[in-house]
């Protein structure tokens, strides 16, 4: 099994290393993949240094998956060209989501589209994963009509420069921005850039993702994204208006049901999910969940992965491991 990994050397791309490495997927030739500035460059996977290649190379080498984590523009020039080879795409970009003949996959919902034929595969927006792996078996079980969400979101899954942004802010030191304003003792209603309609792309990706994932157009999504000084992983506050009625312990029994979930909702003893409890890990944390008192039908939740892990790495690790178990690769 040869894989590729298409910007190993930034933030997601070191995840992903990491994971294949924890869940020992079968790899007998590993390719780490990056732009022209870092080759040459040594990385390190399971003891063994291995040397960063360019594009061509990769492509010549013909692996069986490629997992990118390079960019929209990288991923629209080069995925096609690691497809013609006879190479699966998983794609951590935004560039083929809403692609109607490519499949946007959250394996725990809808792995099982997948099929020999699928040569590049889209990997959800982060925000978006975690709310559907949280949403969609009770989605199954009382149809979601309205989702109501706001994200308080990590520098993480901004890049590298974020992460030094709010570092050097908070020593007082100057350096590069990757935001427009202060992002330390700050909070950015923006994420992404602005669109038409005053939401921003990634509040898009939120509504249009979900009803793809979830196979469902008829559901109404709206979204506020916002970035707060955090690393760690994503928070979001989720409002959901069913169509059928429901119990309280309904939604708890249906959530603890749910794979890839874990319910951390004590709050007599002060339990709930936190960024810094989701870090590192790849369950979604659900808590804090209540009856909205406003209107019948609706529950309110909240809900906190990390974002470079079930937000990108292992998703997209997690729909390598289907493609080999199923023998579509």
């Amino acid at each position: 099994m040869k894989v590729a990994v298409v910007g190993a050397t930034g933030l997601v791309g070191g995840e992903i290393l990491k994971v294949l490495a924890e869940r020992d997927f079968p790899v007998t030739e590993l390719m780490l993949v990056a732009s022209e500035r870092s080759v040459g460059k040594q990385m390190e996977f399971k003891g063994k240094q291995i040397k960063v290649i360019g594009m061509q190379d990769a492509i010549a080498a013909a692996p069986h998956i490629a997992i990118f984590s390079a960019g929209g523009s990288t991923s629209t020039e080069w995925a096609p060209k690691f497809a013609e080879v006879g190479t699966v795409v998983v794609d951590n970009s935004s560039a083929w989501r809403m692609d109607p003949t490519k499949k946007l996959v959250v394996p725990e919902i809808n792995a099982k589209e997948l099929t020999k034929e699928d040569k590049i595969i889209a990997n959800p927006n982060c925000s978006t994963i975690q709310m559907v792996v949280a949403l969609n078996k009770l989605h199954e079980e009382l149809k979601a009509k309205r989702i109501v969400v706001s994200t308080y979101q990590s520098v993480t899954g901004t890049g590298v420069k974020a992460v030094e942004q709010l570092m050097n802010e908070r020593a007082g030191k100057e350096g590069e921005k990757a935001y427009p304003y202060p992002i330390d003792l700050n909070v950015l209603p923006h994420i992404d850039v602005f669109t038409d309609n005053g939401y921003t792309k990634e509040e898009m990706k939120m509504i249009l993702e979900t009803k793809k994932i979830m196979g469902d157009d008829s559901i109404r999504v709206t979204a506020t994204a916002v970035r707060i000084p955090v690393m760690g992983g994503h928070s979001e506050s989720v409002n959901v208006e069913f169509e059928k009625d429901f119990t309280l312990d309904e939604v708890y029994r249906i959530l603890g049901e749910t794979e890839g979930v874990k319910v951390v909702d004590d709050v007599k003893n002060l339990q709930y999910p936190m960024p810094k409890d989701a870090h590192g890990k790849d369950d979604v944390l659900v808590g804090r969940v209540r009856l909205d008192e406003t209107q019948p039908r609706t529950v309110n939740m909240w809900i906190v992965a990390d974002n470079l892990r079930k937000g990108a790495a292992t998703n997209a690790v997690q729909i390598a491991e289907y493609l080999v178990k199923h023998e579509l690769v």
